[in-house]
């Protein structure tokens, strides 16, 4: 198990869209110990909804991610709620004032964390799952020479417009809850998230999935079983804000959208100079492999590996 989350105190940060995000804090668990140059560090990202105690099953003795040769590094993703998120800011920027933040803030908050508060000096790779492959694009693309190595799972390095769709009928399916006013949740929209499961389901998981019946791999003894516990409740779990936040910075990933490369991603993803394995699910439904293998052909030093499975966006 790693230790308890830390907090990073960021001070006032500027974000991209020229709102400030006061008294910044940046939650994250690390795992190992960092060697004498600085250069052994992991960073494992985050994904949507998710905490950071939710990726303690990735570390282990004899893993890729071995804490015995690796210091590994899970930040906190803004919006999830262990960062400064609709759910903990201050007021006037709580709720419906959040001012919403992208990829280019978490990456440059990251940075700060990495460099100014742990030591670290290089990155030996920046990989996560979903959205936190999103932001393992961005660590190759914002900081090239200081990653080493980057491996996408699950993620783009920009939200495909089909990618946008799927997440606008998420979104909605939520904010049709009653407790949806003013631009914010006013109290938990437990029929809105519990709706939101069960749209999600469908999505994240393939047709094959559903039709060999895996969900009862997951401990389900039949389909509705399944949507109940494992989709309506995940989803009840979470803070309605937090997940409308990370939606949204979701909706506005793109590498290239950034003082550095100005829209054009051809440029964004060609100077990733990290050695890169891009892994899409080969049945992702909104993460797929087509939108990597044009992504990967861009890239300098990448090799595309599609997972086999029929997991969907779980592989």
């Amino acid at each position: 198990m790693s230790e308890p989350a830390r907090i990073f105190e960021a001070g006032d940060v500027v974000l991209q869209n020229g709102m400030t995000l006061r008294g910044c804090r940046l939650a994250y668990r690390t795992h190992g110990r960092l060697n004498a140059a600085g250069t052994n560090c992991i960073v494992l990202n985050t994904s949507f909804g998710a905490v950071t105690q939710e990726f303690d099953w990735w570390v282990g003795a004899g893993c890729a991610l071995d804490p015995a040769r690796w210091f590994i590094v899970v930040p906190a993703m803004l919006g999830n709620g262990e960062s400064t998120s609709p759910s903990n800011i201050a007021a006037p920027f709580d709720r419906g004032r959040w001012p919403c933040t992208t990829h280019w803030d978490n990456i440059q908050l990251q940075y700060r964390l990495l460099t100014e508060a742990l030591g670290v000096r290089r990155i030996a790779l920046a990989t996560g799952w979903s959205m936190g492959g999103q932001q393992a694009f961005h660590w190759g693309a914002l900081f090239p020479d200081f990653v080493e190595r980057i491996a996408p799972i699950c993620g783009t390095a920009s939200c495909s417009p089909h990618n946008h769709v799927f997440l606008e009928g998420v979104k909605a399916t939520l904010t049709a809850d009653a407790a949806y006013r003013d631009g914010w949740f006013h109290e938990p929209p437990l029929r809105g998230l519990r709706a939101m499961g069960r749209v999600y389901a469908g999505w994240a998981l393939s047709q094959a999935f559903y039709r060999e019946e895996l969900w009862r791999q997951c401990g389900a003894a039949s389909l509705e079983d399944f949507l109940v516990a494992s989709w309506e409740g995940n989803f009840l779990r979470r803070d309605a804000n937090n997940l409308l936040a990370m939606i949204h910075t979701w909706q506005r990933a793109d590498i290239a959208d950034n003082p550095f490369y100005r829209g054009d991603r051809s440029a964004a993803l060609g100077a990733i100079r990290a050695r890169a394995l891009v892994m899409p699910g080969a049945t992702d439904l909104y993460f797929t492999v087509a939108d990597n293998e044009a992504e990967v052909a861009c890239m300098p030093n990448a090799e595309l590996r599609p997972i086999p499975s029929i997991w969907g966006h779980r592989a």
